[in-house]
């Protein structure tokens, strides 16, 4: 299977070599991202795309100093919104409407189904939100290695300094992960030719 040898083949890659990711490769990455499945499917979070070297500059000497910030190609920072409104189900409960051609009045018991959401508190809200955000990053990171195309999903960060920087905290919306796309710079990272390492499969998968 052509996905596992690719998955065997990415690492969180610690250095980058500055060069830059095609944009059609990174549009797929981002496709495959908007396609990755969420809870409800209600995508209650925003992928922000920092290109502005000033800001990746910022980021680094205030947020994450770690250097794929300022060597990688791409970064993508997944942000969660802080609270479910009821104004965001609707719009999702439009677009299944208008997508699928039916009435809006048709979802009442799926809408229905949000009420919980939209009554909990933002941190309720915000700790399902940031779950669904990780799987959109392991889909991201999928694709990139499907592509080959080097990503380091990164959590090592200092949150509100990185919503400072980005304006986050007036638009529900807090930062969860980041995603550096680029290509290693085997030379400077050491980790590039080593050997990868998982527990086996006997030691992860337990039938019952």
């Amino acid at each position: 299977m052509e996905l596992i040898k690719q998955l065997n083949w990415r690492y969180a890659t610690k250095r980058m070599n500055g060069t830059a990711v095609p944009a059609e490769k990174v549009n797929l990455i981002k496709e495959a991202i908007r396609l990755a499945p969420t809870s409800f499917g209600l995508q209650a979070f925003q992928v922000l795309e920092i290109e502005d070297k000033a800001i990746r500059d910022r980021i680094f000497n205030e947020a994450c100093q770690q250097p794929q910030i300022k060597e990688g190609s791409t970064v993508l920072v997944f942000a969660a919104n802080k609270k479910v409104t009821a104004e965001m189900v609707d719009t999702y409960m439009n677009n299944i409407a208008a997508t699928r051609g039916i009435p809006v009045d048709a979802l009442a018991g799926f809408r229905a189904a949000f009420d919980g959401a939209v009554a909990g508190t933002e941190q309720e809200n915000l700790a399902w939100n940031a779950r669904q955000t990780y799987i959109a990053l392991g889909v991201g990171l999928t694709a990139a290695a499907a592509l080959e195309v080097d990503a380091t999903p990164m959590e090592g960060f200092n949150p509100a300094a990185l919503d400072e920087i980005l304006g986050l905290a007036d638009k529900n919306l807090a930062s969860v992960t980041i995603l550096v796309l680029g290509y290693r710079d085997a030379e400077a990272d050491g980790l590039a030719a080593a050997a990868k390492v998982r527990k086996s499969a006997d030691d992860l998968f337990v039938k019952y």
